[in-house]
């Protein structure tokens, strides 16, 4: 009965917490409400990311050591004694008070994104007829997502911040917001016109495919530099400890399945792994500079005045992709600054949104293909 009730409690929360931004939705023109609705869950989500991260590097993902509520129950008000008890033994651990509603906050907002996406499926659910099956079953799809993503989360703390369950965390949200993007951008809901439109896909998808795997793989080792706190394994830049190909261990870095600080034998991890762990970002980064670098460069070549909005983006992703070069450094260089930090996380994600947004133009044809779509 008691879970019971934690249940009700935390719905409750949630429909208060999603409440807020439907009721703006409610109260603003222009397009239906559904669309505006596609594309809150996308700005929701992205907020969720970066407040995830302000949830990690402020060492607040314990801040309530069980799930989903904060020792039993909905928030950490009624949860002040426990707080204050674990708190008091340990004054620099996991759990603190502002650690607590740091952490219970993240997961309202995740709770929050759950449920603004239970209202998306009602809502494609209803204009079944008109809109057809497509929408219902990828909305369905998103809220199988989400909750695969909420598994994730439950597992970072039980398991105690392992870092490929953190990983796989960031990694699922991320490629939720890949899908909420996508989802968004389809114009579900269009005026019925006798007019014709033309649509050019100059964008070659070959490139554009190989910049998602290189972001992909490159937000992953960022992550896994992130959970295993190897920032500052290499405190210099551009070497690593005064080396420009420092000592490294890659069996023991790269170690998926193990717990935090230690390797795959329960002993504690070497400098040495994680090291490598921070040069291997640091040598892929270039990578990704080459491949995102000249994805953004072409979509500029190719900008035409029908073009417009493509170039907006190619020069959204490169803005963002000197970013990244620019926090990256300064974490190094400044001795992991939070600021930096989250601004480092945000731009991950604002490249994988700016990279689903430039796949509108991508095309597997030939270089310029026209295609007549009637509205």
């Amino acid at each position: 009965m008691p879970n019971f009730v934690l249940f009700l409690e935390l719905a409750a929360i949630a429909i208060v917490f999603a409440g807020l931004p439907l009721a703006y939705l409610w109260t603003r023109p222009g397009y239906s409400f559904f669309q505006k609705l596609n594309w809150v869950l996308v700005f929701m989500t992205f907020d969720l990311i970066v407040f995830g991260a302000f949830t990690r590097l402020t060492d607040s993902g314990l801040g309530c050591p069980d799930w989903p509520g904060c020792y039993g129950t909905s928030n950490p008000f009624h949860a002040l004694g426990e707080i204050q008890q674990a708190e008091s033994a340990l004054p620099t651990g996991p759990v603190t008070v502002i650690k607590a509603w740091i952490e219970m906050i993240h997961r309202y907002l995740a709770m929050t994104v759950g449920a603004l996406i239970l209202v998306q499926v009602g809502m494609a659910f209803s204009k079944l007829k008109s809109l057809g099956k497509t929408p219902l079953f990828g909305s369905l799809g998103l809220l199988l997502l989400v909750c695969i993503q909420g598994a994730f989360g439950a597992w970072t703390v039980t398991l105690k911040l392992q870092p490929i369950i953190v990983t796989m965390h960031l990694m699922l949200a991320l490629i939720l917001l890949a899908c909420l993007t996508t989802y968004a951008q389809h114009t579900w809901e269009g005026g019925s016109t006798s007019s014709h439109t033309l649509r050019i896909r100059p964008l070659p998808a070959g490139l554009l495919l190989t910049a998602f795997i290189v972001l992909s793989i490159q937000i992953f080792l960022g992550a896994w530099v992130s959970t295993n706190y190897a920032v500052l394994a290499c405190p210099d830049f551009p070497t690593c400890l005064g080396s420009l190909w420092p000592e490294t261990n890659w069996a023991e870095g790269f170690s998926l399945w193990r717990q935090l600080g230690l390797n795959a034998q329960g002993e504690f991890i070497s400098p040495v792994a994680l090291q490598t762990i921070h040069w291997a970002h640091r040598l892929f980064a270039l990578v990704v500079l080459l491949v995102l670098g000249a994805l953004g460069l072409k979509a500029l070549q190719l900008t035409t005045p029908a073009l417009s909005d493509l170039g907006r983006l190619a020069k959204l992703l490169l803005a963002i992709l000197l970013l990244q070069v620019v926090t990256g450094i300064s974490n190094v260089v400044f001795q992991w600054p939070l600021l930096a930090a989250l601004l480092h996380t945000a731009g991950s994600a604002a490249l994988v949104f700016c990279l689903v947004r430039m796949s509108y133009w991508a095309s597997w044809g030939a270089s310029i293909q026209q295609k007549m779509t009637k509205l």
